[in-house]
């Protein structure tokens, strides 16, 4: 998937749970994220955030990534960072 519309998405849910109470907002773009994006695409946002491209991502969603599961690496490990792990 082309990157730039992996952060309109990110953005776009940042924008729907901006209305929710100030402790669920980062919670809400991370659920929704851990839920209904599939691991290439989680991938692909983590690789954009370590990168340190994230010009034009919503605050939100930069909030939200230390809650954003990271998937598998490639040999079948899971990742060491991630959260759920913990």
């Amino acid at each position: 998937m082309e990157r730039d519309k992996l952060v309109y998405m990110a953005n776009q849910i940042a924008k729907f749970f901006e209305s929710a109470k100030e402790g669920a907002r980062s919670k809400g773009v991370a659920d929704h994220i851990n839920k209904f994006w599939e691991p290439r695409m989680r991938t692909q946002l983590f690789e954009r955030v370590d990168g340190g491209r994230t010009d034009g991502m919503h605050p939100l969603v930069l909030e939200a990534m230390g809650a954003i599961r990271r998937p598998e690496t490639p040999g079948g490990a899971p990742n060491r960072d991630d959260p759920s792990l913990a």
